[in-house]
């Protein structure tokens, strides 16, 4: 049961990490070409990953694969919102 809430967790911090890195990357760097480049979504999943990795270290029940998963989520975010742009679905 307790190994149940924490996957619940990781997915959850996914979740959040793919939303707002979605909703960043249309509405705040909508103009901004360096974060329309291929490697955008690559480097901010691996920072997230990074800064995740750093929180997760300080926290009892949760490990690497909440870090990694978490990067995914950001990354898979900013790609998602880097098709957003370019095809023009810019709406809330």
């Amino acid at each position: 049961m307790f190994g149940l809430i924490i996957v619940g967790a990781s997915v959850a911090a996914a979740a959040f990490g793919y939303i707002q890195a979605r909703l960043f990357t249309r509405k705040k760097l909508a103009f901004v070409d360096a974060a329309q480049s291929g490697a955008a979504p690559v480097l901010a999943g691996v920072g997230a990953a990074v800064v995740g990795g750093v929180a997760v270290a300080l926290l009892p029940f949760f490990g690497a694969p909440t870090a990694l998963l978490f990067g995914l989520g950001v990354g898979a975010g900013v790609a998602s919102g880097q098709s957003d742009i370019k095809h023009r679905r810019l709406k809330a």
